[in-house]
């Protein structure tokens, strides 16, 4: 098989060593192994976050450099489901902060980390703004819903809280990439958390006030949103809409201008840049 050239671990470290020298957008695809629903196997976040990166890459021209996938998230909270892997926060910050401090050891400059899976962005987005802190690198995070929300908000019809998990948006978008294994059959909508003004949960429309719970706690099935709006025509645009976000956001990204830092202990300052140190 010819080796694909935006996939990192299809270099030899000298082929990497001359790959560095262009700066492509290092990609690290990450999502969990969990719950969703009866109608959606476990590999719902890995299998459309892996599908969003590597046909971004295909596309990208060579701007991007794909690593292998990290393939299991945060997920104390799914637990009281069987199959859920779970990663406990700390060990979760730790292992991708290590693999995003080595590809910026190597050289490259610009990383994107590409979450599948939303409880855990507020730990990658620690690990990014370590990245930033403790290496020469610039590092972001983003859950891939979060790239198209207008064409997003054009395809739904479920009101707040039916875009969530295993939900409208995720079994739309499974059913557009592999609808043989979406049991259409067995979605079923699953909206029982408590009324409130200030906290529900949606990947569209989050809440003013964060909060997460046991899941069994509001939802017995693993769903929480309304999948039996799905369709596969809704998936195919929504995937397109993210996959074009998605080079643009890295073509932005490539060239994201960053600033010497001024480190004003050292450094005296005056409101007139005329008049400086």
């Amino acid at each position: 098989m010819k080796p694909k050239t935006y996939l990192y671990q299809h270099y030899t470290w000298p082929e990497l060593g001359e790959v560095v020298k262009r700066q492509p957008v290092v990609v690290l695809p990450i999502g969990s192994v969990e719950d969703h629903g009866p109608h959606l196997p476990l590999d719902t976040d890995n299998f459309v976050i892996w599908n969003i990166c590597e046909e971004a890459a295909r596309r990208a021209d060579g701007d991007i450099l794909l690593l292998p996938q990290i393939p299991y998230g945060f997920e104390t909270h799914h637990l009281d489901f069987p199959g859920t892997i779970d990663i406990q926060m700390e060990h979760l910050l730790h292992f991708v902060l290590d693999v995003t401090k080595s590809v910026a050891h190597h050289g490259f400059k610009r990383i994107l980390i590409a979450d599948g899976h939303g409880s855990n962005m507020p730990i990658l987005d620690l690990v990014a703004r370590r990245t930033n802190l403790e290496t020469g690198s610039l590092c972001a995070a983003f859950i891939w819903p979060s790239l198209a929300p207008q064409q997003i908000r054009g395809i739904r019809e479920s009101g707040r809280g039916g875009m969530a998990h295993a939900c409208e948006l995720e079994t739309s978008v499974y059913l557009h990439l592999d609808e043989a294994r979406v049991q259409m059959d067995k979605a079923r909508k699953d909206m029982k958390m408590p009324e409130s003004e200030f906290i529900w949960m949606d990947l569209m429309e989050g809440s003013p006030v964060l909060l997460m719970d046991e899941w069994t706690r509001f939802s017995k099935s693993g769903v929480s949103g309304d999948p039996t709006l799905a369709t596969r025509e809704k998936g195919a645009v929504v995937f397109e809409a993210v996959v074009q976000a998605f080079l643009r956001l890295v073509r932005e990204f490539k060239n994201r201008p960053r600033e010497e830092r001024t480190d004003h202990h050292r450094q005296s300052w005056s409101p007139d840049p005329g008049h400086g140190e």
